[in-house]
């Protein structure tokens, strides 16, 4: 964790919105 620190600048941020939208849609298909 300590040492992707500087990768989270760019990278996390595109990934964190992949996995929201991949777990909103997952949740909508539940939902309805």
């Amino acid at each position: 964790m300590l040492k992707s620190k500087k990768i989270k600048n760019r990278a996390f941020t595109l990934v964190e919105l992949i996995v929201v939208i991949v777990i909103l849609a997952i949740l909508a298909t539940i939902a309805f």
